[in-house]
């Protein structure tokens, strides 16, 4: 009450504006994400069916074909320049015609990781897997260089979990540790669960 009763100092005030509030993302299939509101929202919707269009022409079975034509891309914001990237992509159950499980999770998650190569060359991946509340996560992080031009260097993070309505997996590629730590202490709920943080600073260092 007494903090609420005092004029903010111009410090106060200049680093409460430093500050900018958050913007969330919620999603149909149960949970959402949120972000710095400074962060710039991406329409990639006119992209998508290029996108879905190449994943399908390389895909290897008619499996890895249904998954290209039913993944959504949930939120794609940047930030910075040079710019770090965050997506947001999922896979609803109901247009895949299968529920995965937490055993799925693995596969799932490492084939998301694996087409990024596609647009950079990876190297020094490290795994984890941690919990947020029931949720259970696979978790890659690696450094990546841009194919076309590897002098773009990024630090590549993917994080996927498994809904009651789909599978999700949040990517980063941060040009920065700064843009790496809001990516990973966004705050998510999880078919209604929340959590303050998408990745635990302990994600790497428990076991599989």
């Amino acid at each position: 009450m007494l903090a609420a009763q005092t004029p903010a100092t111009p410090a106060a005030a200049s680093a409460s504006a430093a500050a900018p509030a958050a913007q969330t993302h919620s999603s149909d299939l149960g949970f959402s994400y949120s972000l710095p509101a400074d962060w710039e929202v991406v329409d990639t919707r006119p992209m998508l069916p290029a996108v879905r269009q190449q994943v399908t022409n390389e895909a290897t079975s008619e499996g890895e074909k249904k998954g290209a034509a039913c993944t959504q891309v949930e939120q794609t914001a940047r930030h910075g320049d040079p710019a770090s990237v965050v997506v947001v992509v999922s896979l609803p159950f109901d247009c895949f015609g299968q529920s995965f499980t937490g055993k799925d999770l693995p596969e799932f998650a490492s084939g998301v990781a694996e087409g990024l190569k596609s647009a950079f060359t990876i190297s020094d991946p490290v795994y984890g897997a941690y919990m947020l509340g029931s949720h259970s996560f696979w978790i890659e992080r690696a450094s990546g260089a841009a194919t076309e031009n590897p002098a773009i260097k990024r630090t590549v993070e993917v994080a996927c979990t498994v809904l009651k309505k789909g599978a999700v997996c949040w990517m980063a590629l941060a040009s920065d540790d700064a843009a790496l730590q809001i990516f990973e202490r966004g705050s998510v709920t999880l078919d209604g669960d929340a959590a303050a943080a998408l990745v635990p600073a302990n994600a790497f260092q428990q076991k599989k």
